[in-house]
C-alpha cells in the first residue's frame, strides 16, 4: 500500500521518467496523470467519478477560455511583422543614428530588440531577423565575437517580457486564486518598469564594455554612414511611426480599458495585415508570407492546447491526492520567510528552464505556487495598496508573475540548451564558432539574473503602475495576520468603540 503523502513526489518523478523516455511534455502530463489516477483509485485514495472534474476542466476552463484567444491573434502578427522589412528597416535607421559612437549598433540592436518586442511577441523571428541582418554588419566592423552573439540573442529574448508578451498572457491565465487574480492589463503594466529597466542594464554594460575594452565595439566607418539630416530622421520615423501605431492598437486598447486583450490582439493582427499590404512592393511573395503566418500560428497554437489539456489531467490528478497541500507545506517550511520562498521558486525556474519552455512551467509549476505566492506576499505590499487586502493579493500575483516572467527569459539564453541561442546558430556564418556564441551568453544571463534580483528587493517596481482602490476593512477572508497576532487582550465586559456594529433581525419563533 502507498502512504497519500507518498503520492505527489511519485507523480513528479513519474512525469520525469515519461519525459527522459522521449515522450513530448503535453504527452507526458497526460500519461502521468492518468497513469497515477489508476494508482489511487486502487488505493481508494478517490473513486472513479472524481476523474469527471477532468473534462469539465477541459471544456469549462480551457477551450471555453476566451483569453487564451489571444495567443494565436499576437502569434499571427507576429508572424507576419517578422519578414514584412519593418526589422531590416529599424535596424539600418538606429544604425546609421548611432554609428558614430562606440558600441552603436550595439545600442542600435537594443533599441530596435524593444521595440519589435513591443508590437511581435515571438523570440524566434526577432533573433533570426536581427542576427540575418546585424551579424554580417557588426563582422565587417571588427565587433568582439561574444559581444555581438551575445546582445542579438538577449535582446531577442527581451520580447519576453515586454507587453505584449504571450508569456505575460498565459501568466495571468494561470495566476488565479481564491483571494485575487492577475488580470492581463496588470501584468502589462507591472512589466513596464522592468522591461525599460533591463533595456537600460544592457545599455548601461555596453557603455562600460566600450570605455573598458573599446576594440570591442568600434565606431562605424565614416563610408557607411550615407544618411544624414532629414533624411536620417525620415527613415527613422517610417520604422517608429508604424511600430508606434501598433503598439497603441495592441497595448493602448488594453491599459486604457478600450479593449479586452483578445480584442486588441484581433486588432494588431490586423494591423500587421495593413502594413504588410503597405510594403507589398519589398514582399516577394505576400500571399506566400499570409499562409506561412497562418500555419505557424495553427502550429503554437495546437501546441498550446495540448499542453493545457495535459497539465489540466496531471493538475487534476495531483488535486485529488492532496497535491496543494504537499506543495504548502514544502515551501511553508523554508528559512528565510518571503524571501527564501523568492530565492528557492526562482532558483527552481531557473533549473528548469534548462529543460522546459516558458508554457510547460507556467501550466505545471505556476497554479502549485500562486496560493502560497499569495499567502507569504500579500502583507508585503497591503500598506503600498491602502490596505485594501484583495488589490494586496491581486498586486502579491503580479509582482510573483513578473518575476517569474524576467527569470524565464533565461530558458532561452542557457548554454548549451537556450533556444535564442539555437535559432542564432542556425543563421550565423559557418565562421562564428559556437564556443563564441555560448561564451558570449553567460554575461547576459548574469545581467537577466540581476534583474530578478532588483524586482525581489524592489516590489515597487512592478506595483507603482498598478491601480490602487480604497481601503475597505480588512474581513476574516483576506486575514492575512497570524492567530498570535490577530488576538488582542481585552478585559472582559469593556466595549470596543471602534468596533463596527452588528445589526441582525431577531428569528421567527415557530408556533
Amino acid at each position: 500500500m502507498i502512504p497519500l503523502e507518498w503520492m505527489p513526489p511519485l507523480m513528479f518523478g513519474g512525469l520525469i521518467v515519461f519525459m527522459l523516455i522521449g515522450f513530448p511534455v503535453a504527452f507526458s502530463l497526460m500519461a502521468a496523470g492518468l497513469f497515477f489516477a489508476g494508482i489511487a483509485i486502487s488505493e481508494n485514495f478517490f473513486g472513479f467519478s472524481f476523474l469527471q472534474a477532468i473534462p469539465q476542466r477541459i471544456f469549462g476552463g480551457v477551450l471555453a477560455n476566451d483569453l487564451l484567444l489571444a495567443i494565436p491573434f499576437f502569434t499571427f502578427m507576429g508572424a507576419i511583422l517578422e519578414r514584412c522589412g519593418l526589422a531590416e528597416e529599424m535596424l539600418d535607421s538606429m544604425g546609421q543614428l548611432f554609428g558614430r559612437i562606440r558600441g552603436g549598433l550595439g545600442y542600435s540592436v537594443i533599441i530596435v530588440g524593444f521595440i519589435l518586442g513591443a508590437i511581435t511577441g515571438t523570440v524566434a523571428a526577432q533573433v533570426i531577423a536581427m542576427t540575418m541582418i546585424s551579424l554580417p554588419v557588426m563582422m565587417r566592423y571588427g565587433y568582439n565575437m561574444r559581444y555581438a552573439t551575445g546582445v542579438l540573442a538577449a535582446s531577442g529574448t527581451i520580447t519576453q517580457l515586454v507587453p505584449p508578451s504571450l508569456v505575460l498572457i498565459v501568466l495571468a491565465d494561470q495566476l488565479k486564486t481564491q483571494s485575487g487574480s492577475a488580470d492581463v492589463g496588470s501584468m502589462y503594466l507591472g512589466a513596464w518598469g522592468p522591461s525599460l529597466l533591463q533595456i537600460g542594464l544592457f545599455a548601461l554594460y555596453t557603455f562600460f564594455l566600450s570605455r573598458f575594452r573599446p576594440s570591442y565595439l568600434p565606431a562605424a566607418p565614416e563610408n557607411e554612414l550615407t544618411l544624414q539630416g532629414w533624411a536620417l530622421l525620415k527613415k527613422c520615423l517610417l520604422g517608429i511611426i508604424p511600430s508606434a501605431v501598433l503598439i497603441f492598437l495592441v497595448l493602448g486598447t488594453i491599459m486604457t480599458g478600450i479593449a479586452t486583450p483578445t480584442e486588441s490582439g484581433a486588432m494588431g493582427a490586423m494591423g500587421a495585415l495593413l502594413l504588410a499590404w503597405l510594403r507589398r512592393a519589398q514582399i516577394p511573395n505576400l500571399k506566400g508570407l499570409v499562409k506561412e503566418a497562418y500555419q505557424n500560428t495553427t502550429r503554437i497554437t495546437a501546441m498550446v492546447v495540448f499542453i493545457l489539456i495535459g497539465s489540466t489531467c496531471f493538475s487534476v490528478v495531483f488535486q485529488g491526492v492532496d497535491g496543494g497541500n504537499w506543495v504548502e507545506e514544502l515551501f511553508a517550511q523554508l528559512p528565510g520567510g518571503w524571501v527564501g520562498f523568492l530565492i528557492v521558486v526562482n532558483l527552481l525556474v531557473f533549473f528548469l528552464s534548462f529543460f522546459l519552455d516558458f508554457f510547460e512551467i507556467a501550466f505545471i509549476i505556476v497554479p502549485l505556487l500562486a496560493p502560497i505566492a499569495v499567502k507569504l506576499l500579500s502583507p508585503i505590499l497591503l500598506d503600498s495598496m491602502n490596505g485594501n487586502p484583495q488589490a494586496a493579493a491581486s498586486a502579491a500575483l503580479v509582482w510573483f508573475g513578473v518575476m517569474l516572467c524576467v527569470n524565464m527569459q533565461t530558458s532561452f539564453m542557457h548554454p548549451p540548451f537556450g533556444f535564442a541561442l539555437f535559432y542564432l546558430r542556425s543563421v550565423a556564418p559557418k565562421s562564428v564558432k559556437s564556443s563564441d556564441i555560448y561564451w558570449g551568453a553567460l554575461p547576459w544571463v548574469v545581467l537577466q539574473l540581476i534583474m530578478v534580483g532588483v524586482v525581489i528587493a524592489f516590489p515597487a517596481l512592478v506595483t507603482t503602475l498598478l491601480d490602487k482602490p480604497e481601503a475597505i476593512v480588512q474581513s476574516q477572508e483576506y486575514n492575512f495576520l497570524s492567530d498570535e497576532e490577530s488576538k488582542t487582550d481585552k478585559p472582559a465586559g469593556k466595549i470596543d468603540e471602534d468596533a463596527p456594529v452588528i445589526f441582525q433581525l431577531d428569528k421567527p419563533v415557530a408556533k
